[in-house]
């Protein structure tokens, strides 16, 4: 028998957003020099899961139950948002050995020590660690690398559990970033983006977001840095200037907008106005007329009425989103909404969410069509069943390349746009 085989198998398994996928490779390095680290067939399975919509949870328990099907003997850990919203009382899981919070993922090697134990339950919530005690070196299977810069929020929008599972904000020291980075860049990273729960609270002692950026461009090697998302009171003009004089610096911002309407913004406690919104989007456009954007919606959230809802498609309509995950509004336990008034249906959500779609469909296809004929630089990620390679601009949008030159994942290649179709261009390699 060799060595891999007498090592315990583990499977890591991530739901939700890029902050668990940075700490489930953060979990699979501290773990492999112990373990074989598997995809399928483990001894544990460890799930990184994400409580922030009731399709999420609902997700990761089709996983669990999946799992006791196919793998009886096998343990499984459940870390995470939905850990702490269990340890909290907001959520409960049953065929699950462990469930951990958060602040267990540094120490999951003691979390897997204490299954193969036989201990079972849920273990007690944790103090967050430190920041610089988290880092990656790797992301497989990818070409851009995620970079947790920052955690937690010190705000308490109506309809989310973040407050209440990631806890207040805290952000990693610039100099740990900026090794981390190095790290990234020298494995081969040619991307990097920074990710947070709430990037606009970046604040370390040392920095701002804007600086952090600024210092990151320094770095030898690193080809293209992306923000993942950021509130819209976390764009100013220092940061603006910064992604206007570099072309490493991707002109893509997600600027979380939730609704178009001043009432519903109100109610959701986010901090904003619409016309605030729009500035931000100004301010980018004046300095970078060629950024683009992206954003995150909701439909349907309690009291939104007609004329709400229609304020926030006239917002599509007016930004002109390059990618927009649009959500129906789904009731958290422990939130402030979910004990709200006039919820509205789910029929209307489901049609809302439709006709949202559609004027976004619409708006983006404008939006593409506008760059047909341009030559737009191309980062290759991975071969299409047809034969061409795709990859990202770099202002995030999804092209199609078609190429006779050989090429690996990584490189980089200017691409004269043909078509479009649905949700990404086309183009030929010059």
């Amino acid at each position: 028998m060799n060595t891999n085989q007498t090592r315990p198998r583990v499977a890591l398994i991530t739901f939700g957003c890029r902050v668990n996928q940075y700490e489930t490779q953060m979990m699979r390095e501290v773990l492999e020099s112990r373990h074989e680290i598997v995809t399928r067939c483990a001894d544990i399975y460890i799930i990184n899961a994400c409580t922030v919509t009731s399709l999420a949870e609902r997700k990761a328990r089709q996983m669990i139950h999946r799992l006791r099907r196919e793998s009886p003997g096998a343990k499984i850990i459940v870390i995470g948002c939905v850990g702490d919203a269990v340890v909290s009382g907001l959520s409960k899981l049953d065929q699950v050995d462990l469930v951990a919070g958060n602040a267990w993922k540094t120490r999951i090697s003691e979390v897997v020590d204490r299954v193969l134990a036989g201990e079972a339950g849920i273990l007690p919530s944790e103090s967050p660690s430190p920041m610089q005690n988290e880092h990656i070196s790797a992301q497989p299977e990818r070409i851009r690398a995620f970079l947790k810069v920052q955690d937690g929020c010190d705000l308490a929008c109506t309809f989310c559990r973040t407050t209440q599972v990631r806890g207040p904000s805290r952000s990693k020291p610039v100099a740990a970033i900026v090794d981390e980075a190095l790290s990234l860049v020298k494995n081969g990273y040619p991307e990097i983006v920074l990710t947070g729960i709430n990037l606009a609270q970046f604040a370390p002692p040392d920095g701002t977001v804007a600086s952090l950026v600024k210092e990151l461009l320094n770095i030898e090697g690193l080809r293209r840095l992306r923000l993942a998302s950021i509130n819209p009171y976390g764009i100013d003009d220092e940061l603006v200037s910064v992604f206007a004089t570099s072309d490493r610096a991707c002109p893509h911002f997600h600027i979380p907008l939730q609704s178009g309407d001043d009432d519903v913004l109100r109610s959701m406690a986010r901090g904003y106005s619409r016309e605030f919104y729009l500035s931000r989007v100004e301010l980018i456009r004046r300095d970078i007329p060629q950024a683009t954007f992206g954003a995150d919606i909701i439909v349907g959230f309690p009291g939104e009425s007609n004329d709400a809802f229609r304020n926030t498609l006239s917002m599509i309509e007016q930004v002109r989103f390059a990618n927009l995950h649009l959500f129906r509004y789904s009731p958290r336990a422990g939130t402030i909404a979910a004990r709200m008034g006039d919820q509205v249906p789910e029929s209307v959500k489901r049609t809302r969410a439709e006709e949202a779609e559609h004027v976004y469909r619409t708006t983006q296809r404008d939006l593409f069509s506008g760059c047909i004929g341009r030559v737009l630089s191309v980062l290759l990620e991975e071969k299409t069943e047809d034969g061409k390679w795709r990859g990202y601009t770099r202002g995030y949008i999804d092209t199609h390349v078609h190429t006779a030159m050989a090429h690996v994942p990584g490189d980089e290649v200017d691409v004269r746009i043909a078509s479009m179709k649905d949700g990404y261009l086309m183009g030929d390699e010059l």
